[in-house]
């Protein structure tokens, strides 16, 4: 193979490299973003009805609701019931 040809095939090889890396960062970008910004979600009417809810702890606006069901009650520890009393999310277990 000639000097001109192996050239050539380097210069070939090299496009494609970074043409392949430029297309692979530019939608790898775009799904990474997509992916760690929160979904907008909206809440139904059933679910953001009632006290006593089961669902995240979290009322349609953004505030901290904490479950009071008794079967919820029971299994929770003290420190946990005095955050959630206080109208803090809570953190221990």
């Amino acid at each position: 193979m000639t000097r001109t040809r192996m050239a050539v095939a380097a210069a070939a090889m090299a496009g494609s490299m970074l043409t392949g890396g430029v297309l692979g960062a530019a939608l790898f970008g775009v799904v990474s973003a997509s992916a760690a910004t929160p979904a907008a979600t909206t809440a139904s009417p059933s679910q953001s009805s009632g006290s006593s809810g089961g669902g995240t702890g979290a009322a349609p606006n953004g505030t901290f609701r904490p479950n009071e069901d008794a079967t919820h009650e029971s299994k929770e520890s003290a420190a946990r019931e005095a955050q959630e009393d206080a109208g803090q999310v809570p953190t221990v277990p």
